[in-house]
């Protein structure tokens, strides 16, 4: 079963990142593959929210969709992603933001799937794991256009 995990640096605290992975509804604007997102449901939970979303990703004349149960949980700076429906057996996967303490955070993402069909694992698996790869750069690019330039810790300068 194919699987990619993570641990990235971006110059950008842990909650602008947990906030940009928690708006799902902007997806289709920058990550790869994604061709749209139907919000289903959303319902709060005691710790954050549980949202049912429906994304469309393709590649030229492929096209496919799957519904998964996203959960978020702000307190804890987590987001977890669970297959419901779709081409997939399975499908999960998991982003955890992590502050330093010199400013910044790690970003940890983790994800793991399989497609029903092996046809179908043939013809999109290669472009699914091309694309899964570059999703936390994705993000990272997606703060630079929604936060601006990473902002540098002041430095004391003696005179």
């Amino acid at each position: 079963m194919p699987q990619f995990q993570t641990r990235r640096y971006v110059p950008y605290s842990a909650r602008q990142m947990f906030d940009l992975v928690a708006d799902v509804a902007r997806y289709p604007e920058f990550l790869p593959l994604c061709e749209g997102m139907t919000i289903r449901s959303r319902r709060p939970l005691p710790e954050g929210e549980e949202i049912v979303a429906t994304m469309r990703v393709g590649y030229k004349a492929i096209q496919e969709s799957f519904t998964s149960r996203v959960t978020l949980d702000p307190g804890r700076l987590f987001v977890k992603a669970e297959y419901i429906d779709g081409p997939f057996s399975r499908l999960e996967n998991r982003w955890r933001f992590i502050d330093r303490p010199d400013g910044g955070c790690d970003v940890d993402f983790f994800i793991t799937y399989e497609f029903k069909s092996m046809l179908l694992g043939m013809l999109m698996g290669g472009l699914f794991d091309t694309a899964f790869r570059k999703f936390t750069a994705a993000f990272e690019e997606r703060a630079r256009k929604v936060y601006g330039p990473p902002q540098r810790p002041a430095v004391a300068t003696s005179s």
